[in-house]
């Protein structure tokens, strides 16, 4: 699907270039759970952002806007690391040990925010965002979306074969329902005006990509997928869940890029 950080990092910077308002932020934040909260790891930067320290009652994600209008931020970036692929982390530190387990986070200038469920089901419970100090300038995956679209296009049709080769729609009944209402599910998140169409267009295959791996991860109804056939699995479809990521990541610094151009023109 999409992530939580991807809903805050393009309505974060649709807000600041003014190209949305701070209750459409909060607004979109609430596809992924019906509460969030904002804490900061350490005291100094909980003292300077002006929100609870990690430990105490969150603070309001308003709270975490305020902060960034302060601090001049015009912009953020979505990271999606894995083991192995720790691009735009900045190196060790609790940022980036905290965001690889996450799997997700948010580069906004010097500040890195990771989003932590408390609760089970998405779209309940509450959203954490841990707020991390981080180097200005943290080197970033610099994929043109051109590039990432041209990538996630070969991933679907070798994603597509790969359920065939599996015999999924032979171990499961009604794949193709099940199939449909998993990208249902995960392409539900609301985007701000402005966004480029492309950028959209990407999102949408991406999700699409992603729920046909997830299905194919899966073990038939009944199964037992043996240890070896698992992990041979996985290794078949880790390149595709890689392009799943790294399109994302560009279509989201795509849509950052042009709600900036917005600001410049205003």
């Amino acid at each position: 699907m999409s992530s939580p950080s991807a809903t805050m990092v393009v309505w974060s910077s649709a807000w600041l270039s003014g190209a949305a308002a701070a209750d459409d932020v909060l607004d979109a934040l609430q596809d992924w759970a019906e509460q969030h909260e904002v804490v900061a790891a350490d005291e100094n930067l909980a003292a300077s952002l002006e929100i609870p320290v990690r430990g105490e009652p969150g603070g309001a994600p308003a709270a975490l806007l305020a902060a960034l209008r302060r601090a001049g931020v015009d912009g953020g970036l979505l990271v999606m690391p894995v083991p192995g692929d720790v691009r735009g982390l900045g190196g060790a530190g609790a940022f980036a040990t905290e965001a690889l387990r996450a799997g997700e986070a948010v580069v906004l200038g010097g500040l890195g925010v990771v989003p932590e469920r408390v609760g089970s089901a998405v779209g309940s419970g509450i959203l954490r965002w841990t707020v991390f100090e981080v180097s200005p300038g943290t080197p970033q995956p610099n994929v043109p979306l051109s590039e990432a679209e041209h990538e996630l296009t070969g991933a679907m049709r070798v994603a597509a074969g790969m359920l065939i080769e599996l015999g999924v729609a032979k171990q499961r009944a009604g794949v193709r329902e099940e199939l449909q209402a998993r990208i249902a599910e995960r392409t539900k998140a609301s985007w701000p005006a402005g966004m480029p169409q492309r950028a959209l267009r990407v999102l949408q295959r991406a999700a699409e990509v992603a729920a046909i791996l997830e299905l194919a991860m899966e073990d038939e109804p009944g199964g037992a997928l043996s240890a070896s056939s698992a992990l041979k699995r996985a290794e078949a479809l880790r390149p595709l869940f890689s392009a799943v990521r790294t399109a994302r990541c560009a279509a989201v610094a795509d849509a950052v890029r042009a709600l900036s151009d917005h600001a410049g023109r205003l």
